[in-house]
């Protein structure tokens, strides 16, 4: 083929960016979607390069037969021997194709993958270069804005950044320049495409990262960063070293950290605040710039909290359209009710009313219930049976119960009585009363025994009454000995 074709190779090296093992490869390809356009085949087609690439040939190899079937793959030894003298029958023999002499239709072919080809290994370079790019900074110009997209000057490559992917704050114009996260890097029919965010938590910690160099060594730490894009962002940050204080560090002197990241987002608020292992601790600080004065933890499985403010700082808590608390939510991952102090003290009150109302609900009805039809959820059946058989207080069921007389009523069976027995028992608190001193029981009677003057006394013979100090009956005149009488 004519030197031409190793010109174009070299111009195509050059201005594509494209490797000349990817051009040849291309050229071969090309060459081969020709042929088989011509011939109906490429199996057969043989591309060869000189060894400087400065020209390629063509070649359809043949097999050497004693009749000819397929002209395209076969060809007679009788032509073979004209030219190569020294082939035979079964031999394989490549012949030269002069690539001039394909039809139009084969040439249009080999041109459209040409152009194919060229773009993809295009785009494949370009991805390759860009690929590991996604999530680092990059940087471009405004080109154009079309349907709120904005498209975005990169060099090489083409950037988008979406309406979503940009702040309320920014307004561009054509050449602004474009600081962006690459978040996504595509393939298009017209090329790559590297997709844009500046709304992407991950892009103020570039834009941190930046800024502050504590961060490369790990000496600050950022635990989580959340965002309202254009209003504000919190980050949270740690050091595992005692002697660094992390949020000073990202603050910087005089804050002019913090305030170069503040100019890149465009004004957006920043609260740098410490993470912290306890969530009550991590709460107060996740909501600054609020003063919280306590955290009270609800439910720890449901990770539900209560945060405490003074009234002159609940406004603050919560934040312009509430984004201060749904962002602390976001940022320490509880779920954050903000109450101000006198809204706690009205709701303790109401809880300790309520508390006692029910304590002195729960004592007066203990103190009060004396009757069985009284016990809550009691069966009326078998009040009205135990009525009809006597037995109404809760004192006359229990000592009927307990002699076993209950169980003898006919119209009552062992369950319901046992039922109503139970009910008592967790409902009624029994008091025992402390019994009477028998040794007191009995010293009243050695008393009365002194005492005579408490008994009376009958004469044994005639049976008339006498007295302890009478020596003889006055009635039968029978001498009388109380003595004699203690002895027996």
């Amino acid at each position: 083929m004519p030197s031409q074709l190793a010109e174009a190779i070299r111009q195509l090296t050059q201005e594509k960016g494209i490797s000349e093992e990817a051009v040849l490869r291309t050229i071969e390809n090309t060459l081969k979607a020709a042929y088989k356009r011509a011939f109906g085949t490429s199996d057969n087609c043989i591309v060869r390069f000189s060894e400087d690439n400065s020209s390629v040939e063509v070649f359809s190899r043949k097999v050497i037969v004693d009749g000819v079937y397929d002209p395209v793959v076969e060809i007679e030894l009788e032509d073979a021997l004209k030219l190569s003298s020294d082939c035979e029958i079964g031999d394989e023999l490549d012949i030269a194709v002069d690539p001039s002499s394909f039809d139009r239709s084969a040439v249009q072919t080999g041109k459209q993958t040409v152009h194919q080809a060229l773009s993809e290994i295009q785009k494949d370079s370009l991805y390759a270069e860009y690929k590991d790019k996604v999530g680092e900074i990059i940087i471009g110009y405004y080109q154009r804005e079309k349907n709120g997209t904005i498209y975005v000057d990169l060099g090489k490559v083409e950037g988008i950044l979406p309406a979503k992917n940009q702040s309320p704050r920014e307004v561009y114009h054509k050449n602004d320049r474009i600081k962006a996260l690459v978040t996504e890097v595509k393939k298009t029919n017209t090329g790559l495409q590297l997709v844009l965010s500046r709304t992407d938590a991950d892009f103020v910690r570039k834009i941190i990262e930046l800024e502050v160099p504590e961060t490369y060594d790990k000496t600050v730490e950022i635990y989580k960063i959340v965002r309202e894009p254009g209003y504000r962002t919190k980050v949270a940050v740690y050091s595992r070293r005692e002697d660094i204080d992390p949020v000073g560090a990202c603050v910087g002197l005089k804050g002019v950290r913090i305030q170069a990241v503040i100019r890149e987002l465009e004004g957006e608020k920043i609260d740098i605040l410490k993470y912290d292992a306890d969530p009550r601790e991590f709460i107060k600080n996740a909501l600054s710039p609020a003063e919280v004065t306590g955290v009270i933890i609800l439910d720890e499985n449901k990770r539900q909290a209560l945060a405490i403010v003074p009234e002159s700082q609940f406004s603050l808590a919560l934040g312009k359209q509430g984004f201060n608390v749904r962002l602390a939510n976001r940022l320490v991952d509880w779920n954050i009710d903000v109450k101000t102090e006198d809204e706690c003290g009205e709701i303790d009150a109401l809880v300790a009313e309520s508390r006692k109302a029910a304590e002195d609900l729960f004592n007066d009805e203990v103190s009060t219930i004396t009757m069985i039809s009284e016990l809550p959820g009691v069966n009326t059946d078998v009040v009205a049976v135990l009525k009809e058989n006597g037995i109404e207080d809760i004192e006359q069921f229990m000592a009927a119960f307990d002699d076993k007389s209950v169980f003898e009523i006919e119209d009552l069976a062992k369950e319901e009585i046992e039922e109503v027995a139970n009910l008592i028992q967790e409902v009624v608190e029994f008091v025992d009363e402390e019994p009477e001193d028998e040794s007191e029981g009995a010293g009243d009677q050695d008393g009365a025994d002194e005492e005579p003057e408490d008994e009376e006394y009958f004469c044994p013979e005639c049976g008339a009454k006498i007295t302890i100090d009478m020596t003889e009956c006055p009635n039968c005149g029978i001498g009388l000995s109380f003595e004699e009488e203690d002895e027996e």
